[in-house]
């Protein structure tokens, strides 16, 4: 569904900060486009009401639909007199992985092999080595030491083509491999990742939107159920997309116990089921009215 492997997930407090009030309002103008700007462009009219139901000012809309643009995840066209933006079709295999990722995460089984990532990047060009951890941190790779990361194998495909979009990829050596020792691996990944904070993360998520779900299961009157159900799915998709890319897929006998990650997929999962179709509704026929 979603470019926003570079996108930080939104918060609740975004609009305190003007540079992150900004950042959420790309955020979640990705998100309408990706759900329901394909393979049908949806106007700027459109896009801006939309947005409005979110709360966002027809100004904050346009600008960020012009950032979006120069930054080449979204083109502009005529269409009948009207301004359409669609997603650049050049990152139409990334949103597919985005789809994948986000709606329907997995995670690697025992036995199955990982990836290392390995490069070595000169001192005068340190700022591709920056660009380079950046992409594998958010793809979810873990840190052996400086010179070596490693992930779940499940993620390469994905990292690979991200680097090879920014031009990074013949700086980084790609293998595969198996552990030997099964037991010193799940005693190490706690050094290679830092599940404290993906714990934390996934905790925040929970506790966000753990009363939206309890307010939703009893349903609600059809009268006004479609635009707040585009309302509270589009923010829960926007808040959850970031974690299953950060999120390696690590194998459930190498996490702790009480792994707060299985609960909040479970609980997305939930939402999505509830809220995606009359969501989806509400667009269509604001489309139509349109």
């Amino acid at each position: 569904m979603s470019a926003g492997h570079d996108l930080a997930e939104a918060r609740p407090d975004d609009h305190s900060d003007p540079i992150r009030g900004s950042r959420r309002t790309q955020q979640l103008i990705t998100s309408v486009i990706a759900l329901y700007g394909r393979p049908q462009p949806l106007t700027v009219a459109t896009i801006v009401r939309l947005l409005g139901i979110l709360g966002i000012e027809e100004a904050a809309v346009r600008t960020a639909l012009s950032r979006l643009k120069r930054r080449h995840v979204l083109m502009s066209d005529k269409r009948g007199g009207a301004s359409i933006y669609m997603l650049n079709p050049e990152l139409e295999a990334t949103f597919r992985e985005g789809d994948e990722r986000i709606f329907s995460p997995r995670r690697a089984r025992l036995g199955e092999p990982w990836v290392l990532a390995t490069f070595s990047v000169p001192e005068s060009q340190r700022s591709l080595r920056y660009q380079i951890r950046k992409i594998l941190t958010r793809r979810g790779f873990g840190t052996v030491n400086a010179a070596l990361w490693i992930a779940p194998g499940l993620v390469h495909e994905g990292a690979r083509r991200e680097l090879e979009r920014e031009g990074l990829d013949q700086l980084v050596e790609f293998f595969s491999a198996h552990s030997l020792d099964q037991g010193d691996l799940a005693a190490k990944v706690g050094s290679w990742w830092d599940l404290d904070d993906l714990a934390t993360r996934y905790r925040q998520f929970e506790a966000l939107f753990h009363p939206l779900l309890e307010r939703w299961r009893p349903g609600t009157p059809e009268e006004r159920a479609c635009a707040e159900a585009f309302a509270d799915y589009v923010v829960a998709v926007t808040a959850w997309r970031r974690l299953p890319y950060i999120d390696p897929g690590l194998p459930p006998e190498f996490l702790p116990s009480d792994w707060p990650g299985l609960a909040a997929e479970h609980l997305f999962g939930e939402l999505h089921s509830l809220l995606a179709e009359p969501a989806a509704r509400f667009t269509r026929e604001l489309v139509r009215s349109a």
